[in-house]
């Protein structure tokens, strides 16, 4: 037998970096009972997450578009949410958002996860919302009546999460493109629960009739009069974090306690504050912050309509993101 001896001068293989680091697929991330993700994230603010002081997310211009950088840090997790945006995608038949979260555990900050970015954001923004609710609607026995504004992910999955969460008795789904309003239909359809559908033109009834309102649209302007709001509905705004889109309006913000993520980031991002802020319609001082109001330190008037506002914040990638890390690595490893 010939032996082969070692050329010294050959370059030798990197040694493996990323060992043990685990890439968790969209597929997996759909996995996650929703309850999990609201029940993670009701913990750690009430473990003592101050959403006040998270890292404020940052935007860079590409060529195509943008990339938004979400970083955070809890306990022995950190993390970073990358996501780029491309308004041409769409055209291409591509998704506008696509992206990845990154998560690094213990005091070595070791590489942990590589998380789908979308997946990750279609889960933990109706959790957040869900978690919202939870807090802010009223306890009575009926089941309620729940309308969703919007046809896309965010609207199924808000649907799908206080359809799972709450004893609901119909739902109506308002939205401008009829196709994709009957496929949602007819897939919340499956669950058993009565689904009306109607253009915003004539969504005055479902939003009159509604115990809960969930507002998951890019619409720049108000898409109800909020008069209409019954007085002790919960309204759910998650569908814009830019300071000049708004999807409710001042009528309804006179009327109802605004509980925001965080009042900085709201004063950043949230159109449905800003602008009632500047046109005097509600103050700072006026606004609840969603932590107070998890853990009691805030008690909300009763006798008004209550608006949650959300814009999406690292903190609540992270939450997720671990607790997703968690589940899959008890189901494939049989420890966390």
């Amino acid at each position: 037998m010939t032996e082969v001896n070692e050329d010294p001068t050959r370059t030798a293989l990197p040694v493996r970096q990323f060992v043990g680091m685990h890439l968790i697929s969209g597929d997996e991330v759909a996995e996650i009972p929703i309850r999990d993700a609201v029940d993670a994230l009701e913990t750690a603010l009430c473990g003592g997450l101050d959403p006040e002081q998270d890292t404020p997310r940052s935007r860079v211009t590409t060529q195509a578009g943008e990339l938004l950088v979400m970083p955070s840090t809890l306990g022995a997790f950190s993390g970073v949410k990358l996501l780029s945006s491309t308004p041409g995608n769409p055209r291409r038949g591509l998704p506008l958002i696509q992206g990845a979260f990154m998560l690094f555990e213990g005091p070595e900050q070791r590489a942990a996860a590589v998380i789908d970015g979308v997946a990750l954001t279609k889960l933990r923004t109706p959790a957040v919302s869900a978690l919202a609710v939870r807090h802010l609607l009223p306890e009575v026995a009926d089941p309620r009546r729940l309308t969703i504004f919007g046809t896309g992910p965010q609207a199924r999955g808000h649907a799908e999460a206080i359809l799972a969460l709450h004893e609901i008795s119909e739902v109506s789904l308002v939205g401008r493109d009829s196709a994709r309003r009957d496929r949602l239909a007819a897939h919340l359809a499956d669950t058993g629960v009565p689904v009306r559908v109607s253009g915003p033109d004539a969504s005055a009834a479902a939003v009159a009739q509604a115990d809960i309102i969930c507002c998951c649209t890019s619409a720049p302007a108000p898409l109800f009069d909020g008069t209409l709001v019954k007085v002790d509905a919960v309204v759910v705004a998650i569908g814009s974090h830019s300071p000049r889109m708004r999807e409710v309006d001042d009528r309804l913000v006179s009327r109802a306690s605004v509980v925001v993520e965080s009042r900085a980031s709201a004063l950043r991002e949230a159109g449905d504050v800003v602008i009632p802020l500047a046109a005097g319609v509600v103050r700072e001082e006026d606004l609840y912050a969603l932590r107070d109001v998890v853990t009691g330190s805030a008690q909300l008037p009763t006798g008004g309509p209550r608006l949650f506002k959300g814009t999406g914040m690292p903190w609540q990638d992270l939450v997720v993101g671990a607790e997703i890390y968690r589940s899959y690595v008890t189901a494939h490893d049989g420890a966390p």
